[in-house]
């Protein structure tokens, strides 16, 4: 019987379920990594020092499946390892200080990816995605949010690549053929912002007002990109560091583009790893550029990284703040229509969630991205306007002074909202907090009463029930955020909105671009107009107003393929994809050239362009019927891909066939 209690009480101990911040303190962890691209793998030492909070006779670290571990603690091994936590037995007392050495090997199935490795001339990377749960699955770490820890990560590659780590790099030691990136933190985080991100890449650095270097990496093939895709950085970091109030808060802050990333971008401290799709040059920027994800991240590096959230259920005090800051950062590079449009947008993505019955609670840690990201913001949008200016923003600054380097919750932020304004919040918060749904009121007495350029949501509304009353506009500050909405909700060329097209294909780039992707039947009245959008400054609309001619007027393919042939657009290479698709099935186009495009066209599937490339080649080679044996076989080989949704897209469409 007590050996069944035992096992039971070590179940309930290490299950995952329990904490253990009560019980111990893990101050600073010093790690030295070695990386084998070529076996996929990781492995080294790391030293953790941690001091006793309670008398107990055991504490963990996690450790996802890794193939060789072993500790020492002073001059006694560990053994005691599951295969998810290496479990530390010893009569520890209160107060006590202690060292634990690990050595390790691994192959991580996730949180460690490594890119292009398989075949030569690829764009080959290493990097990670730790948040959530994860970096335990490539560090043996702690995958409690609430543990925070100082992380110094010394890293051996091949002297070839850049590496690039949390904080500032102190020293490179330079092998035979490896170089150690030695890269040293001076302030606590959670493990799941421990990162690192390995290429072929360049850097610029430009420096704060306060001094705080921002180092922005790109790919070295493309310099000419540099400018647009990094537009406004300093700009936004300022901006930033003055509206929050307190200084940045860490060494320095660096940006990593790379390829096949799981989300956007990842706010890790110090280092925002991002996707490469929001690499640009100067037509791309006004389309797809990276501001706002650069912003969001940076923002992360106060809420989130300085302060972070004890639990999922307290998760919009991350994303939430993230959102509503790097849109302030936006509204002062592209000014207040900007921000006021965004914001409505926002209450009309939460509207709609309202109407799906898919509404939750800000602080139901299983809400949607679209609650913790938008309502978030709009809360932070409406709690500013009821306690003003001043009180908000010493409310936010005395929350971070207080709890910087510390886990907060709800509470926590409105309790020095309350002390800065004077204020009893508790109805503001049952309005916001305690209910599901988005409070419609809020749309005009956040947006309209305060907003006297004009008043967009009343005329929003009303274009919405009757479009064909309004007009687009030439004047005024809303022109193409209203004239985008007035295109937009129009269905059809008749005699009361000829007038409207016409005018809107002769206003601003948002405005025509409008009209590109809402007019699918174009008359005939409205060609040459149409036609002239193939020359505006801007991806999407180039794409789509090749398309929608091509299907419109046969007569004049030939002429609209010749006009765009040198167009690649995005990194997606969102119009040549298009484009190749098209000539292979326009009837005695370049018919001595088929074979080529073709053969382009079906290339683009193959693993060493990015997911974003393959799956639009794929789509267009299933549309057509054309998915030979060897795009069949990059289909298959996606389906391993670790991206999941390009998973999961590689398995429907194979399904489908």
């Amino acid at each position: 019987m007590k050996t069944f209690v035992s096992l039971f009480l070590f179940f309930i101990a290490f299950s995952g379920i329990s904490q253990q911040t009560e019980t111990v303190d893990f101050k600073t962890a010093k790690a030295k990594i070695n990386i084998n691209p070529n076996e996929k793998g990781v492995g080294g030492h790391i030293s953790y020092t941690f001091e006793i909070l309670k008398n107990t006779d055991s504490i963990y670290l996690d450790v996802q499946n890794f193939s060789h571990i072993e500790a020492l603690l002073g001059d006694k091994i560990i053994h005691d390892y599951d295969g998810k936590h290496l479990i530390i037995r010893y009569p520890f007392k209160k107060g006590e200080i202690h060292q634990l050495d690990i050595g390790f090997v691994t192959q991580p199935k996730k949180a460690l990816y490594f890119i292009d490795w398989d075949y030569e001339n690829g764009n080959q990377q290493v990097w990670t995605q730790g948040q959530g749960k994860y970096t335990s699955n490539w560090l043996p770490s702690i995958d409690d949010m609430n543990e925070k820890i100082e992380f110094d990560l010394s890293i051996t590659f091949d002297k070839n690549y850049e590496v690039v780590s949390n904080g500032n790099l102190t020293n490179k030691q330079i092998n035979d053929s490896t170089i150690t990136w030695h890269y040293d933190m001076k302030q606590p985080m959670p493990s799941y912002l421990v990162a690192l991100a390995i290429g072929k890449y360049k850097k610029k650095v430009e420096y704060s007002k306060s001094g705080i270097p921002l180092e922005m990496y790109y790919y070295p093939q493309d310099s000419s990109k540099f400018e647009p895709t990094y537009r406004y950085t300093k700009q936004m970091f300022d901006f930033l560091e003055e509206e929050i109030g307190v200084p940045y808060p860490w060494q320095n802050y660096k940006m990593v583009p790379v390829k096949d990333f799981l989300y956007a971008g990842m706010e890790n401290t110090t280092l925002n790893i991002y996707s490469d799709s929001f690499v640009v040059d100067s037509i791309g920027f006004e389309d797809r550029n990276f501001v706002n994800i650069n912003a969001h991240e940076l923002a992360h590096q106060w809420f989130g990284n300085l302060v972070t959230a004890t639990s999922g259920t307290h998760h919009w005090l991350q994303e939430g703040f993230a959102t509503y800051y790097a849109l302030l950062a936006e509204k002062d590079i592209f000014g207040e229509d900007y921000y006021y449009w965004r914001l409505y947008e926002y209450a009309q993505e939460l509207l709609a969630q309202d109407k799906a019955g898919q509404s939750t609670s800000l602080l139901n840690p299983k809400s949607s991205s679209t609650t913790f990201y938008k309502k978030g913001c709009w809360v932070l949008h409406m709690l500013r306007k009821k306690v003003g200016d001043e009180a908000f923003k010493t409310g936010v600054k005395n929350y971070l002074l207080k709890h910087q380097f510390k886990n907060v919750d709800t509470d926590d932020f409105i309790g020095e909202v309350e002390k800065a304004s004077g204020k009893d919040l508790s109805e503001f918060f049952k309005a916001w907090f305690d209910i599901s749904h988005f409070p419609k009121d809020a749309i005009v007495e956040g947006i309209n009463n305060d907003y006297t350029s004009t008043t967009i949501m009343i005329d929003s509304h009303l274009i919405e029930t009757a479009p064909e009353t309004f007009s687009v506009i030439d004047n005024g500050d809303l022109i193409g955020y209203y004239n985008y909405k007035v295109i937009s909700l129009l269905q059809e060329v008749d005699s009361s909105s000829l007038s409207t097209y016409k005018k809107a294909l002769n206003s601003t780039l948002k405005t025509r671009q409008a009209v590109a992707k809402n007019l699918t039947d174009i008359p005939q009245e409205l060609k040459k107009d149409y036609e002239s959008l193939l020359n505006d400054k801007s991806y999407i609309t180039v794409e789509t107003t090749l398309f929608n001619l091509w299907k419109n007027f046969p007569e004049d393919r030939i002429k609209y393929l010749n006009q765009t042939k040198d167009i690649i657009g995005f990194n997606d290479k969102n119009v040549r994809l298009l484009w190749l698709t098209l000539a292979l099935i326009t009837e005695d186009y370049e018919p001595e050239n088929k074979a080529k495009y073709f053969q382009e066209l079906t290339g683009y599937t193959s693993p060493k362009y990015g997911f974003e490339v393959r799956q639009n080649a794929f789509q267009y080679l299933y549309q057509i019927k054309a998915c030979n044996e060897a795009c069949k076989n990059n289909l298959k080989q996606a389906t391993a891909h670790h991206n999941w949704r390009f998973k999961k897209f590689a398995r429907s469409l194979l399904e489908a066939d």
